[in-house]
């Protein structure tokens, strides 16, 4: 796994999610998003010049846009994510083969579709990250 120093493009991006136990790639994408977070608790006492701050808790979330097909069976597994329990979420934002794969078990906490005269018909999906059965959140692997 060598570390590529150059930037990338996101033409190439893909999003594998779980249907019945095999990942599956998500067709049409248009773009996602994932978004970490670290809360910070203040530890700062009486006499400190300058606030002094700990890590506490992360976080990862995220959205998916995607055109609406009826026979995307990873786009119909989101769909039907609602209400679900986790499930496992892969995020190339480069391609298969090129940057970094980010991956770990999210709960569906959105999916909307949108339809209008002069367009497609669209899709997004709101992910929230979970701890998976390792205890990990958001992996980050170098391909």
């Amino acid at each position: 796994m060598a570390t590529n120093t150059a930037t990338y493009t996101g033409e190439l991006g893909v999003v594998k999610y779980d249907v019945s136990g095999t990942m599956e790639a998500v067709a049409e994408i248009r773009g996602f998003t994932i978004d970490q977070e670290q809360a910070t608790l203040e530890n700062t006492v009486m006499g400190d010049a300058v606030r002094s701050y700990l890590p506490s808790l992360s976080q990862f979330s995220g959205s998916l846009d995607v055109y609406f097909r009826d026979d995307d069976t990873a786009a119909n597994a989101l769909f039907a994510g609602i209400g679900a329990g986790a499930a496992s979420i892969e995020v190339y934002p480069s391609g298969i083969s090129t940057g970094v794969k980010l991956s770990g078990d999210v709960i569906i906490t959105g999916f909307s579709i949108s339809s209008n005269f002069d367009g497609m018909v669209e899709a997004s999906v709101s992910f929230q990250g979970v701890k998976d059965s390792s205890g990990n959140g958001l992996t980050k692997t170098n391909l």
